[in-house]
């Protein structure tokens, strides 16, 4: 047996109930019914609270994994520059602007190469993990 209720809802929330229900093509009283019995369920909350634990949780791990991944680029970068820096000899003023038009080609090149990567699916995480591991273990025996 059910019992009927008369409620009275804000213009706003009513047309959202309807569109809702419209939508997933169910009663809107199936709607309020359901809502109704999650919020008065005693482990409601329990509930909710575990779903958030475990979404954060999940966020957690995903920007532990971009920490890393950005840290791997920022040393690879470092060592870069550094090596780059100091085996580089500066160029005389003759050769500076044959230097620089090379230097553009050779970025686009660059350019190229690091577009085909990212195509492939290849990154340097990737690499850095099946290089590193093995050397590891190795070290470990």
């Amino acid at each position: 047996m059910r019992i009927k209720h008369t409620i009275r809802l804000p213009p706003d929330l009513s047309a959202k109930l309807a569109d809702y229900a419209a939508r997933k093509k169910v009663p809107q009283a199936l709607i309020v019914e359901t809502a109704l019995a999650s919020f008065l369920s005693p482990d409601g909350p329990e509930r909710l609270e575990a779903a958030l634990t475990r979404r954060l949780d999940r966020m957690t791990r995903q920007l532990e994994r971009m920490e890393r991944r950005v840290t791997i680029s920022n040393e690879s970068l470092a060592v870069f520059v550094r090596f780059w820096l100091t085996s580089t000899p500066p160029l005389p003023d003759a050769a500076l602007a044959a230097a620089q038009s090379k230097g553009r080609e050779r970025y686009d090149g660059f350019i190229e190469a690091v577009g085909r990567r990212l195509a492939r699916g290849k990154t340097l995480d990737d690499e850095v993990r099946l290089d590193v591991v093995p050397r590891a273990e190795c070290h470990d025996t």
